[in-house]
């Protein structure tokens, strides 16, 4: 699952919110207002629309207006790590390692070229959304960097791969240099000495305590956002020699409706649905990998009823039969 932390989403409807948007526009969002206190995480493209929502409602440039307010106690422990680099341009060596407490969609890689240096992001625009949302993160960075060295420094030069919006005046305010649309890559460029810049707090004992508690508050994230999955999954497991279950059979097992069920997979990126056909096809493969059981007997530990139906199904999510999977040519 990809997946933004709920700290970003709320930081966007905040600002948005701020900026004059009625509450009622929001009202048809994936993730309401009222259920950000109950998450840790919401699904990307969740966070990508709500991104397009805004946009459209505030207009070119909100989002590089939304990067312009982060602040390094928004990103929580690890905006108190980077608070402690030593190095300005460290921060991004940060991102590459422990940025998954805030999304698994992002990559940075720093290029360095001489004089100067290209921080790029790897996160190509498949949706409108996902542009806004790196306009966000470049304009966050700016700041980011000035409150790490407690100087003004600014890129010498933008670039982002999606299209250019209809305005660029919260965009030439944010960045102070060209930015250009339409690219091959998505970086933001600095003097390679500007990132060579000390920062104002650096301090390598607190450096070390933090950067513990980060790797700390990394498995927690991970272990929330998908241990409802894994138990899903289990019950599933358990229960295919009797046949399929439903998702009020595997609910009253975990003590909650069908319906709560539902919202919380929603809210971690997954679907019952999704969850049955999974476990199907993994415990399909072991055995077929790993055992000398029948594809009839495969069907039946998998919750078929019938041999045929089961190849149909084993068809569908490989693309070989039982047969040809177990026999490879």
């Amino acid at each position: 699952m990809n997946y933004i932390s709920i700290n970003l989403y709320r930081k966007v409807v905040n600002h948005a919110l701020a900026e004059g948007m009625a509450p009622e526009g929001l009202e048809g969002l994936p993730v309401p207002i009222g259920s950000m206190d109950d998450i840790q995480a919401v699904p990307a493209d969740h966070f990508f629309e709500l991104h397009e929502v805004t946009d459209q409602t505030l207009g070119p440039g909100f989002s590089v207006r939304v990067g312009q307010q982060m602040k390094m106690d928004d990103y929580g422990v690890l905006g108190l790590s980077w608070k402690t680099c030593s190095k300005a341009g460290e921060i991004f060596e940060r991102c590459e390692r422990y940025f998954h407490l805030l999304s698994n969609t992002y990559v940075f890689k720093v290029e360095k070229e001489g004089e100067v240096s290209k921080v790029h992001l790897f996160r190509d625009a498949y949706r409108r959304g996902v542009g806004l949302s790196n306009e966000a993160t470049f304009s966050a960075t700016v700041v980011v960097l000035q409150a790490m060295t407690e100087t003004d420094m600014a890129p010498i030069g933008v670039s982002f791969q999606h299209d250019a919006p209809s305005g660029l005046e919260s965009h030439r305010e944010a960045f102070k240099c060209p930015v250009l649309f339409g690219q091959a890559h998505n970086f933001i460029a600095y003097k390679t000495a500007d990132l060579e810049t000390r920062t104002a707090k650096a301090d390598v004992s607190i450096h070390k305590f933090l950067l513990e508690r980060v790797e700390e508050e990394k498995r927690g994230i991970e272990a929330s956002a998908f241990k409802i999955a894994a138990d899903v999954e289990g019950l599933i497991k358990d229960a295919l020699p009797s046949g399929i279950p439903g998702i009020a059979q595997i609910g009253a097992h975990m003590g909650m409706s069908s319906r709560t069920l539902t919202r919380r997979l929603s809210d971690s990126g997954f679907t019952f649905r999704g969850l049955v056909r999974q476990t199907q096809e993994k415990i399909a493969k072991g055995l077929l990998s790993n055992t000398s059981d029948t594809v009839s007997e495969i069907a039946f530990q998998t919750g078929f009823s019938e041999q045929s139906a089961f190849s149909r199904a084993f068809k569908r999510w490989t693309g070989q039969s039982p047969l040809e999977y177990r026999n490879p040519q």
